[in-house]
């Protein structure tokens, strides 16, 4: 059994299938109707207006409709799109047990426990036959599929087959007067609607269920005496055929399946059992530990069946229905109805090649799970789940193909997965040694393998190759080598595709798809909600994958998207072009042709392949917001313009790829105040003056160009602006377009006629215009205010422009890509702008002299609507359309292009970016601020993991590179990169290494940084780090030495060991002089004089040192004796480990410091360095790259 959904809910009374959809209703004994997707696993719906157990419902086979029968004697029928009730049937006197509609007339039966069989007319809402004679409660009653009878099952032990011939015959219209007469008659004197047929006697207690055969006269029945009994009948008679025997309790359910020759039954013994119709025999029994099975539904077109039972509900599959199949080439081997069949993809020829099981062996789940073909051979494989897994090996005679008679016996053995893995050779995995058997085409094992993974199934992997699965991982084993080339965590992999070049791989589980390379290097994962069942490679490396309702396609970088949806579900066996081979659940072979261009589009765009974009641009129907969503999602708004033809959308997308004409002509036909604010914006972002001043003018907005005026210096417009605010009296702006032009008379002018005499007075005297000071004082008399004593004054006059003049200046930049290529499609505006470069927009903005317009034009223009003053000497400008002067009347984008867009230049590399795209060297990724790559780099060279001593040193190397100016107050600092070895004469295009600057704080913390030039110098590097090493360690034993008061046979080790580090001669004398010291006074006179002996061979130059070691050597002689055992041989080579300070002697197992070289126990593996405190001990490093030199 293949449980495909199941519920959890109060116990399951009723179910009913949706012939179409992937629905199931479920009545519940407290009262609800749930409506739920079982391909989903979902809940679509709830009804609850019965009270009490609801015990029947049924869907309509065609309509939007449900009937439901409960507890409470009601009859309901529902429209489930509406979410209602549409009425209620009265009528019984007692529980409904089932209820049924017609499969053509608008007729509902209805069994219930008044001993009452019940028709009811759905249309007309009326009961148009009671069928009596039970004698006891009606457990069920159903209409037949296709004649005009009615099976019931009843306590009474019987089981009632009912005609209703004459039912059908009234509801029809007559067709004459005779038969209208006669029709009257049999009404006027009781005709009878319903009869009984036959009664069925044999069950010796009350029957709970009877059901029709969908096409045999046959029916089965099911009762409380723990039997299910099989009836046929012909047009005379019906009698039993047989009894069969298993349950171990009341029988409650028992049906035909609709497309196979067995019957499915359930019990309140919690099991269900499958019987073999013809042999009538037991096949299989599944069984619940708690639950007692009330109700079964068989799907009328489907393999899928329904129960319910005393905590909700499972839909389940009695097999799988996905045939077994190999591609090779351009055939496709598969598996159907006991044959091995063969289809060619390029002819689209089938034929039979040989029979695979004997005839009549069909039993549940034993057909082939798995198929594997090797065509050199013309061998097949196959795998089924007969026997706990076995296999089964056909070599197809040459001749056979198409004829498919010849029966061969087949070399059988158990396995649950096989597959061929050479030409000649097939693994079979057994699974409970976790091996591989290699066996040739005689059956014969050749050789034994054992995984590396505990794997519950195998799949080819190339020649040669395993990919090994198991519970949440795979694994791609070389089987000559035995080596695991590769290994991936999944989820638990059903089925494995190959791309054609074996290059690529595609992992399907229930819910999720894994693309990773042939090495299981993974490279994207797709979710999906419903269940994925079959995929194939198209020749372009997209992944095409079916699910239970929809083809879709999986793009290299993991972008999916639906190709079509599917009525049933599909097997695709390949894919060509833009054809879809695929099987079916019957085992047919169909072509789907599907359209490509979509993910071929996305395809192209993702390769960069430009050409096939505009190509396809311009030659199919690719629209819609999904793709315009996603061309912009991935940067190219550019392409989507192209899309567009709601102008509003266009505008969005001009201005994100900065395409200021089609903006331009988008907001023309938009004419939207917001619209032309954020062409402004962004018009004034590329510096195109002219236009901001265009959006500007259109909007009205007087400040805002007053402003921009001032910024390019256009102190003509600036006067104009000043006199246009005269005209709308506006006071303010007046005052600030004065300030803008530096005219202090007209300030002064201003503030005196509003009546700020006191501002305008010290406005003069502060600008010195001493006449008109006077005459204000005059004016103000004893009100004049005082000017401040000894404070040095400053003049309000505005900057002068940094630019003046119109555009900023542009880069020059190549069309792009889309630009020419797509000038001729899309919109016709893009044509219209490109025209109107010229200066088309001189309608709207005709240069009119100021003195020419009339008084009176001015006020008709004005926007508030108020007339000038008469006596004005001089008009206005034409606000509705400011005009420009007639050597700039129209904007351009780019003064040397007749171009319909602007390409934006691409920004150049950061010259950190550059420094660190080709230099494996740490100091130049730390120069160039890339800590994290520098970090890893010392981490893969010498196995450095430890980098806080490092940080200081990263951030000097970082700053130390760099030159810092400023440009202005306002604008952020400007960083230079400082470069090794420039010169005045280097391209200024060709970029050298950074310059590098030291700390010199700790040698073996600043060496990983150091860059050199030469190869003797990397050399001195590395002797410096031995050197260094050596120290470093001796320097650390003796301070443990000193620390060491109470321990003098340690003290005296470690003051040995110091001797043996490889140190300069003077330092060497030193730590053999402090050695002997410590022996001897430790009375361990044998080491003294060793010491002595080693010292007095250095010929030291201190002449007192000399005298001691050879004192010392004469005791010594007297008594060659040591008071204490001590862990050190001289006789013996060793080096100290750096961590534990104990001699490694040669011969011991040692591990050591990637970077430093310090040697250490092996138990000391993982642990951090104790001698440079940077790399970890044992690591698996490069080495050390400080030069250009290496990597050349």
């Amino acid at each position: 059994m293949l449980t495909k959904f199941e519920t959890k809910s109060n116990r399951v009374k009723g179910l009913s299938f949706h012939s179409k959809r992937p629905w199931i209703l479920a009545s519940l004994h407290s009262g609800v109707i749930q409506l739920w997707d079982y391909r989903m696993g979902t809940l679509i719906d709830r009804f609850e207006e019965h009270d009490g157990p609801v015990r029947g419902v049924h869907f309509h086979m065609t309509q939007p409709l449900f009937v439901s029968g409960g507890d409470d004697y009601k009859i309901k029928v529902w429209n489930y799109k509406l979410h209602r009730c549409l009425f209620t049937l009265l009528g019984h006197l007692d529980y409904l047990r089932t209820v049924q509609f017609h499969h053509e007339n608008p007729w509902i039966v209805s069994a219930s426990d008044d001993q009452t069989i019940r028709i009811w007319n759905w249309q007309s809402r009326t009961c148009i036959s009671v069928l009596t004679g039970h004698n006891h409660y009606v457990m069920c009653a159903l209409f037949h599929p296709k004649e005009d009878l009615v099976v019931s099952a009843s306590l009474d032990q019987t089981v009632r087959v009912w005609d209703i011939g004459s039912l059908k015959k009234k509801t029809a219209s007559p067709a004459d007067d005779i038969l209208r007469l006669s029709q009257m008659n049999s009404e006027l004197f009781g005709g009878v609607d319903a009869v009984v047929k036959y009664v069925l006697e044999g069950h010796d207690r009350g029957v709970n269920w009877a059901a029709f055969h969908p096409t045999l006269p046959l029916i089965v029945s099911g009762a409380d005496d723990r039997q299910v009994k099989l009836w046929r009948m012909n047009e005379t008679k019906a009698w039993e055929v047989d009894t069969l025997r298993g349950h171990m309790n009341n029988v409650s359910c028992v049906m035909f399946h609709a497309k196979q020759d067995i019957i499915i039954s359930n019990s309140e013994d919690k099991s269900i059992r499958v019987w073999d119709a013809t042999k009538r025999t037991g096949l299989q029994t599944f069984r619940r530990e708690h639950d007692r099975f009330w109700i079964l539904a068989v799907h009328p077109e489907m393999n899928v069946l329904a129960a319910g039972h005393d905590n909700g509900m499972i839909v389940f599959k009695l097999e799988r229905e996905r045939p077994a199949f190999s591609v090779s080439g351009d055939s496709l081997f598969y598996a159907k109805d006991r044959f091995l069949r063969y289809y060619e993809f390029s002819t689209q020829r089938e034929a039979q090649v040989i029979p695979i099981q004997r005839p009549g062996s069909t039993s549940l789940n034993q057909s082939p799970r798995t198929l594997s073909y090797s065509p050199t051979e013309n061998a097949v494989l196959i795998c089924s789940d007969v026997d706990g897994g076995s296999y089964e090996l056909y070599v197809i005679p040459k001749d056979s193909v198409g004829r498919g008679d010849s029966l061969q016996e087949a070399k059988r053995g158990l396995g649950s997965s096989a597959i061929f893995v050479a030409r000649n050779r097939f693994a079979v995995l057994d699974k409970g040694n976790n091996q591989v058997l290699i066996k040739n085409l005689k059956n014969e094992v050749v050789k034994k393998s054992g995984l590396p993974v505990p794997t519950d199934a195998v799949f080819y992997a190339g020649t040669g190759n395993l990919l090994c699965r198991s519970e949440d991982r795979v694994v791609i084993f070389d089987l000559q080598q035995r080596l695991v080339l590769g290994d991936l965590q999944t989820p638990f992999v059903k089925y494995v595709v190959w791309s054609n070049d074996m290059e690529s791989v595609a992992l399907l589980s229930k819910h999720t798809i894994i693309i990773t390379n042939k090495k299981l290097v993974h490279q994207c994962t797709l979710h999906e909600t419903i269940r994925v069942k079959s995929g194939a490679w198209d020749d372009n490396g997209v992944f095409i994958y079916s699910t239970l309702n929809h083809i879709k396609y999986c793009l290299p970088n993991g972008d999916s998207g639906i190709i079509r949806t599917l009525e049933v579900p599909i097997y695709i066996t390949k894919v060509s072009g833009n054809t879809i081979f695929c099987l079916d659940r019957d085992g047919k072979n169909k072509t789907i042709v599907i359209d490509a261009t979509e993910y071929i589009f996305k395809l192209s765009l993702l390769r960069k392949r430009y050409d096939q974009v505009l190509s396809m641009i311009r030659n199919s129907q690719l629209c819609g917001e999904a793709m315009i969503a996603y061309l912009q999602q991935k940067g190219f708004p550019e392409v989507a313009l192209h899309f567009v033809k709601d102008e509003k959308t266009r505008f969005n997308l001009a201005l994100e790829s900065g395409n200021i004409q089609i903006a331009v002509a988008s907001a023309k036909e938009i004419d939207d105040k917001d619209h032309w604010y954020r062409l402004g914006v962004e018009a004034l972002r590329q510096g195109n003056a002219g236009i901001v001043e265009y959006a500007y003018q259109r909007t009205k907005n007087f400040e805002r160009l007053s402003f921009l005026y001032l910024i390019n210096g256009n102190m003509e417009k600036l006067s104009k602006m000043l006199k246009i605010a005269e005209v709308k009296n506006d006071v303010m702006g007046q005052f600030h377009n004065a300030l803008y032009l530096g005219d202090i008379q007209e300030r002064v002018k201003i503030l005196e006629n509003a009546g700020h005499l006191p501002l305008a007075y010290v406005t003069a005297s502060v600008h010195g215009l001493h006449d008109v000071a006077e005459r204000l004082a005059s004016e103000l008399g004893d009100d004049v205010p005082p000017l401040p004593e000894g404070k040095e004054r400053s003049l309000l006059i505005p900057p002068s422009p940094v630019m003046c003049g119109g555009d900023w200046p542009l880069l020059r930049v190549m069309k792009g890509i889309f630009e020419g290529g797509l000038d001729g499609i899309g919109k016709e505006a893009v044509d219209e702008v490109e025209d109107d470069a010229g200066g088309d927009w001189g309608e709207d903005l005709d240069v009119v002299d100021v003195d020419v317009l009339q008084n009176g034009d001015i006020a008709a223009i004005l926007e508030d609507g108020e007339a000038a003053e008469e006596n004005e000497e001089e008009g206005g400008w034409d606000l509705e359309d400011l005009e420009l002067p007639p050597e700039a009347d129209t904007p351009k984008v780019s003064s040397n292009a007749r171009s319909s867009t602007f390409v934006a230049p691409t920004p150049g590399m950061p010259v950190s970016q550059i420094w660190v795209q080709r230099s494996s060297l740490a100091a130049e990724h730390a120069a160039a601020g890339n800590f994290d790559t520098a970090m890893r780099l010392l981490s893969r060279q010498l196995g450095i993991r430890n980098f806080a001593p490092l940080k200081s040193m990263f951030l000097d190397l970082n700053s130390g590179s760099h030159s810092y100016l400023r440009a202005f107050s306002s604008a952020p600092v400007v960083s230079l990169a400082v470069e090794r070895g420039w010169n005045e004469s280097a391209s200024p295009n060709v970029r050298g290494p950074p310059a590098l600057v030291f700390n010199f704080s700790h040698i073996l913390h600043t060496i990983p940084l150091i860059v050199v030039e030469s190869r003797r110098e990397v050399d001195e590097v590395k002797e410096l780090i031995i050197i260094t090493k050596e120290y470093v360690l001796g320097l650390q034993m003796e301070l443990k030495r000193r620390e060491m008061k109470d321990n003098p046979v340690r003290q005296q080790e470690l003051a040995a060991y110091f001797t043996h580090c490889n140190l300069q001669l003077p330092h060497l004398r030193l730590a053999l002089l402090n050695a002997m010291t410590v022996c001897y006074k430790a009375k361990n006179l044998a080491t003294a004089a060793n010491f002595a002996r080693r010292l007095l061979e250095t010929n030291p130059t201190n002449e007192s040192h000399a005298k001691t070691a050879r004192q010392v050597l004469q005791a010594a002689e007297r008594n060659m004796t040591d008071a204490s055992q001590l862990n050190y041989d001289f006789r013996n080579p060793f080096v100290t480990c750096g961590a534990t300070y104990v001699p490694i002697y040669r011969g011991q197992k040692d591990v050591s410091c990637p970077y430093c070289s310090t040697r250490f126990v092996p138990s000391q593996e993982g642990q951090l360095c104790t001698t440079c405190d940077l790399a970890v001990v044992g690591a698996d490093a490069s080495g050390l790259l400080c030069s250009p030199s290496q990597m050349r």
